[in-house]
């Protein structure tokens, strides 16, 4: 890659430099280009710390979901960032991630496929194999736990239906909600996901354990069974 020669970060004006700007006006003020900056430090050979994070940006079309899936490896391939800057950068998305997983904790209601969406797909969309989690839902229909019965790899994961009941019942749910990933991005559901939704379905109702909803995650959006009429 070739970088344009640019006055370095100490240079600007001290309105334009991401930490002052920060303290200024605030981190909403400031575009992922220089929050990215920030976490980076310092350029290198004539391009500023801004520059370069607009140089990575751009290899992933300026999408942070992209820029999250990116290995150690792959942010390393830039030149001046070393192991320390691309693991500081990957535990930053990663902090990111864990802070939306963490509004579970305030036990949100479920009232379609959208609320049961939000609750999960911070920590399935970005995974590069698939992961098969459920939504513990009380009488209220609002969420008490979310549980994790496999992870498989790129094409698919196994499901086992005594699992899944297992863990509903411990927690005493009132029903439940299916989520699984598909790292291809692909929502259409196969017919493996359509037997094993079907088969839940009847298993829950001689437990009594209602099967709200099963949802596809991607980093495209979602698939809802309830909201296409397959349950």
């Amino acid at each position: 890659m070739e970088y344009k020669k640019t006055f370095s970060i100490k240079q600007w004006a001290e309105e334009d430099k991401p930490r002052e700007k920060m303290l200024l006006k605030g981190h909403n003020a400031l575009s992922d280009a220089e929050l990215v900056a920030i976490l980076i430090g310092s350029g290198t050979g004539g391009i500023s710390a801004v520059d370069l994070a607009k140089q990575i940006l751009s290899q992933f079309s300026n999408d942070l979901n992209d820029l999250g899936r990116a290995s150690i490896k792959d942010l390393m391939k830039f030149k001046g960032i070393g192991e320390a800057k691309a693991i500081t950068i990957a535990a930053a998305l990663e902090l990111g991630r864990r802070r939306q997983a963490t509004q579970i904790k305030e036990k949100p209601k479920i009232t379609s496929s959208q609320d049961a969406y939000n609750c999960v797909y911070a920590s399935m969309e970005d995974l590069p194999h698939e992961v098969f989690k459920i939504l513990l839902l009380n009488r209220n229909n609002r969420v008490t736990r979310i549980e994790t019965i496999s992870v498989g790899g790129v094409a698919g994961t196994v499901v086992d239906p005594k699992v899944i009941f297992k863990k509903a019942l411990d927690e005493q749910a009132s029903s439940i909600i299916l989520t699984h990933n598909h790292p291809s991005g692909n929502l259409k559901p196969s017919q493996a996901d359509i037997d094993i939704t079907k088969k839940l379905v009847k298993a829950g109702s001689t437990l009594e354990i209602n099967v709200l909803d099963h949802l596809i995650i991607s980093d495209k959006g979602y698939f809802s069974f309830l909201d296409e009429g397959l349950i």
